[in-house]
């Protein structure tokens, strides 16, 4: 079976909104068009991916894994297309990704300082990628804490992140200066194996009001302050690796000189 990438779009739309009505708008078409290429798309993959009522929509399992799935094939394709049209305009361009927490606009001034005519844009990484988009073309160069899969990718080692655990304020541990593994043992932690989150905010959120504990990094502790959360440090908590990453087989021009570059700036940074 040939992949519809329209549909895939429509479906991928209603997905994001939870609403067919407000999909169809987004999407600039009218709603039974948008409902009927939907079931379409259903008949031919052989299984329901929305469970629908008269007040919501929600994703079946099968569309929970396709809705992950068509956010990189479309991310893919757009890539694709623009670096066509930038071929054909004679650009250059570099993607730089990195991940939360992590700076990369010193050695973006830096580049841009040496080669000017290298037009530079930057793709936050959500929560659950990491090395994703070094692979599928989104990205040149990425600003990544392990762990992530480094098979293919030319890695160098930048620092050490430290972890610190994330509580709610009123929490009967918050009032400590520090805390160790032991004094943390029982609580309920919220890691990819417990509840899967979507972005920072919500998994933050879900500490805040008392669903649990994180460990995070301090990078990302110190970009996510508010007052109902405390980080504090645990002190027999193992450091994360900070490495710059890109793909060892697109590793030319700009991209080659930005890794070059970000080596120099971030490690100087330490």
């Amino acid at each position: 079976m040939d992949l519809d990438l329209r549909k895939l779009r429509y479906f991928a739309a209603v997905a994001e909104h939870r609403h067919f009505g407000r999909a169809a708008q987004a999407l600039f078409i009218a709603q039974p068009v948008l409902s009927r290429q939907v079931r379409a798309f259903e008949r031919e993959l052989g299984c329901a991916l929305f469970t629908r009522t008269t007040r919501s929509v929600e994703l079946t399992a099968a569309g929970e894994r396709l809705y992950e799935e068509a956010t990189r094939i479309t991310a893919v394709v757009d890539g694709a297309l623009r670096r066509v049209d930038e071929a054909r305009r004679g650009e250059q361009r570099l993607v730089v990704a990195f991940s939360g927490g992590l700076h990369v606009s010193e050695p973006i001034r830096e580049f841009t300082a040496r080669r000017p005519d290298v037009d530079i844009d930057v793709l936050p990484l959500p929560w659950t990628e990491r090395d994703a988009p070094l692979r599928d073309g989104r990205a040149h160069v990425g600003y990544l804490r392990r762990p992530f899969d480094d098979t293919g990718l030319l890695t160098v080692p930048i620092g050490h992140d430290t972890k610190v655990a994330c509580l709610p304020a009123a929490h009967p541990l918050a009032d400590r200066e520090a805390l160790s593994m032991a004094d943390l043992d029982g609580e309920p932690v919220l890691d990819v194996r417990a509840r899967r989150t979507i972005s920072l905010e919500e998994k933050f959120e879900l500490i805040a009001s008392g669903q649990g504990i994180a460990f995070v990094p301090v990078s990302i502790a110190a970009s996510y302050s508010r007052p109902d959360l405390v980080h504090l440090t645990v002190t027999d908590a193992p450091p994360v690796e900070t490495c710059l990453a890109a793909p060892e087989s697109g590793l030319t021009g700009p991209a080659r000189e930005f890794l070059a570059v970000a080596t120099e700036t971030l490690r100087r940074g330490r």
